[in-house]
C-alpha cells in the first residue's frame, strides 16, 4: 500500500464507531420503479427506488455466505504462503498472476490478462554498523538492522564510510549549514504518532511520517549527502525495518537509501548528539529492464446492462521482506471471494461485476495507470468501483467517495451490514490508490472502513505475513465488499456522481 503523503489510506476507527446509522427510508423499499436513464450518471428521482426486495433478501444471503465461507482465508493462504514476497519483476508475482487468473477461470469468469510493463528493483545485501562513536571500546562496532527503500541505488560495493547527522524533519535540515552535511549520511528521525494509531487514525500517522521515505533522500543529496537513512515508518517495535518506494528527482544526484529500525534510530540520534559517529553502510540493490506482467481481469456479465461496471479489486504486487498476507493479499483475496459467492448462490447481477487483481500498486501504480489509458473511454459506464488496501482488520462500515445522496440511498445496505457490526457510512476524500484515476473521472467508489489500529505495526516489514489475519474478521470483509458490490450492481437504476 502507498498512501499518498497528505492523506493516510486507513479510516478513522473510532471516528466510524460513532457515526449513526439513519433509519431507513419507507421509499426505499418500495416497489420498483422504471428507470429514467440507462448511463451511470443520471439521478434518481424522489419517488424512485434503488434497491428491490428480492435484491435485498439476496444481500443478505451474500452477507451468511461470506461469514460461512473459507475460500477467501483459503486464497491469501495460497497468495502468501505457497506464492510468497510478490514484488512486481519477479517470478513470485508471474505466478500469482496465473493462479489468480486460473482460480477466476475455474469459477466461470469471463478472465484477460491485460499486458502492463512493470519496473524489475532487486534487493540485495543491506549491512551496516556504527564503526566509531562516543564511548566506544577499542576493537568494537555496534550493528545497525536496516532495509533499503525500494527503488534505492546502491553504494559502492565496499560501500560507504561516512559520519552520520541526525535531524527530525525537512526543516531542521535546512537549518544545518551545507558545510556540516556535505558528504554525511543523513537520519531522519521523524517518529510515527503511535498514539494516533491507536486511535484509529493510522492513516493519518502514516501519512505525516511517510514524506521522509519518499523525499527525504532528495532533500539530502541536495545539501551533498551521501546516504539518506529514514527512520522506519509505522509502529513496528522488536526492531523490525519497515520498507517503501522513494523517490528520486531529476537534476538530484541519486544516493542510496534505507529505513533503519525505530531502535537504531534512536540509538543513532543519542551517539551523534554526543559526538562524531561515523557509519559503515552497505547497499547492493539493482534497477532491471521493466518485466511483462498483467493486471488479472474477471467479469460476472450482467444480465441488463452488461456494459456498465461494479469492480471490486485488491493489489497482486507486495513488497519483497514478507509474503504480502494483509498488504495486499487479503484485498485480493475478498475480491476472489466476491465473485465465489455469486457463483456460488447462483445470483444474476444487472451490471456486470468486475475482479481486478492490481500489478504494481506497491512501486509505480503502473497496473492502474495502464487500466486508466485502456479502459478511460469506458469510465463513463462504470458505475462503481472498489480497492480493498487496508488489511483485514474488522470493518465497522463503508467508507464511500461519492454524493451525500448515494450514502443516503445507502442505508438499506447499511441496515444488512449492521448485524455483523459493520453498519456505519462514512463519505471518504479518498478510497484506493489503484482506483484514483475513476474517482477522479466521478465514479462512485467504496471500500471497508476497518480497524486500523494494528495494521502499521506489520506494513511494509517482515512482519506482514498470514498469522496477521484474523480468518472471522477477513469473512467480515468479504461480507461488506460482496454486499456493497452486488447492491451497486442491483440497483433499480442510476446513481447521481
Amino acid at each position: 500500500m502507498r498512501p499518498t503523503p497528505t492523506l493516510g489510506k486507513a479510516p478513522a476507527f473510532f471516528l466510524g464507531l460513532i457515526a449513526a446509522i439513519a433509519a431507513t427510508s419507507p421509499a426505499l423499499t418500495q416497489a420498483a420503479q422504471p428507470e429514467a436513464s440507462s448511463t451511470p450518471s443520471a439521478s434518481p428521482s424522489a419517488t424512485q427506488i434503488v434497491f428491490s426486495e428480492k435484491t435485498l433478501v439476496d444481500l443478505k444471503q451474500l452477507r451468511q455466505g461470506a461469514l460461512a465461507s473459507d475460500y477467501a482465508l483459503k486464497q491469501v493462504a495460497h497468495l502468501a504462503n505457497n506464492i510468497g514476497p510478490r514484488l512486481t519483476g519477479s517470478i513470485q508475482a508471474a505466478n500469482a498472476v496465473e493462479y489468480v487468473a486460473g482460480e477466476m477461470k475455474a469459477l466461470g469468469c469471463d478472465v484477460q490478462l491485460e499486458k502492463v510493463m512493470v519496473p524489475h528493483w532487486v534487493r540485495g545485501i543491506e549491512t551496516a554498523e556504527l564503526t566509531q562513536f562516543p564511548g566506544q571500546a577499542p576493537g568494537t562496532a555496534q550493528k545497525i538492522v536496516l532495509c533499503a527503500l525500494g527503488g534505492s541505488v546502491a553504494t559502492l560495493p565496499e560501500g560507504i564510510n561516512a559520519d552520520t547527522i541526525c535531524v527530525r524533519d525537512f526543516e531542521e535540515l535546512k537549518s544545518v549549514p551545507r558545510e556540516k552535511v556535505n558528504g554525511k549520511i543523513v537520519l531522519f528521525n521523524h517518529s510515527f504518532d503511535k498514539q494516533m494509531a491507536t486511535q484509529g487514525r493510522g492513516g493519518d500517522a502514516y501519512g505525516q511520517a511517510v514524506v521522509y521515505r519518499s523525499d527525504g533522500p532528495v532533500a539530502a543529496a541536495k545539501l551533498g549527502a551521501v546516504a539518506c537513512l529514514i527512520r522506519s515508518v509505522g509502529g513496528a517495535d522488536y526492531r523490525i525495518p519497515h520498507t517503501g518506494q522513494t523517490n528520486y528527482k531529476d537534476g538530484v544526484p541519486k544516493i542510496p537509501a534505507a529505513a533503519v529500525t525505530s531502535e537504531d534510530a534512536d540509538l543513532i540520534a543519542y551517539l551523534a548528539a554526543q559526538g562524531e559517529t561515523r557509519m559503515h553502510l552497505v547497499l547492493t540493490p539493482q534497477t532491471l529492464p521493466d518485466v511483462e506482467s498483467a493486471n488479472v481481469i474477471a467479469d460476472i456479465k450482467g444480465g441488463e446492462h452488461p456494459e456498465q461496471i461494479v469492480i471490486v479489486s485488491g493489489h497482486l504486487d507486495s513488497w519483497d521482506l514478507a509474503t504480502g498476507a494483509i498488504d495486499d493479499g487479503a484485498g485480493v483475496a475478498v475480491a476472489m471471494e466476491t465473485a465465489h459467492l455469486i457463483e456460488q448462490l447462483h445470483l444474476k447481477p444487472k451490471r456486470t461485476i468486475r475482479m481486478i487483481a492490481w500489478m504494481n500498486e506497491e512501486n509505480g501504480s503502473r497496473g492502474s495507470k495502464q487500466y486508466e489509458k485502456d479502459h478511460a473511454s469506458e469510465f463513463a459506464n462504470h458505475f462503481a468501483v472498489n480497492e480493498t488496501d487496508g488489511g483485514a482488520g474488522h470493518p465497522i462500515g463503508l467508507n464511500l467517495k461519492t454524493t451525500p445522496e448515494v450514502k443516503k440511498m445507502f442505508e438499506p445496505i447499511a441496515k444488512i451490514l449492521e448485524e455483523i457490526g459493520a453498519g456505519s457510512l462514512s463519505l471518504s476524500e479518498h478510497v484506493g490508490a489503484d482506483t484514483e484515476p475513476m474517482e477522479k473521472a466521478g465514479v462512485p467508489a467504496f471500500s471497508p472502513m476497518q480497524d486500523s489500529r494494528f495494521y502499521f505495526n506489520y506494513h511494509h516489514t517482515p512482519a506482514d505475513t498470514l498469522d496477521k489475519i484474523v480468518p472471522r474478521e477477513l469473512q467480515e470483509n468479504a461480507a461488506v465488499v460482496t454486499v456493497a458490490a452486488y447492491a451497486f450492481a442491483n440497483a433499480e437504476q442510476s446513481l447521481p456522481r
